[in-house]
């Protein structure tokens, strides 16, 4: 991830999550991130299940690193169609505005 991505001790802005969903999935499906927007489903840029396991993944683990125990229950995983879905999650799981 490049480094403004990363979020230390603080809140994250929501434009700050955006970032790093897109640039996340980018890197798992090996697309561009502009082909990526917020309205994007995960289905229509051919996310598999294991490709949004590795979303979760590589999201907790960014997080974790500013949010001690962020994590993302499988059976919400299930409810995110479209990358603002992810986005929206994430936001309302940190707190962040």
């Amino acid at each position: 991830m490049p480094a403004e991505t990363k979020v230390e001790g603080s809140k994250p802005e929501r434009a700050v999550i955006v970032e790093l969903v897109v640039n996340a999935l980018a890197e798992i499906l090996e697309v561009d991130p502009s082909r990526i927007g917020e309205g994007s489903s995960f289905d229509d840029l051919g996310a598999d299940s294991l490709a949004l396991i590795e979303l979760v993944e590589a999201l907790e683990e960014e997080l974790g690193e500013s949010s001690v125990g962020f994590h993302i229950d499988d059976e919400d995983l299930e409810d995110l169609k479209t990358v603002r879905d992810a986005v929206d999650y994430v936001v309302a799981k940190l707190g962040a505005g």
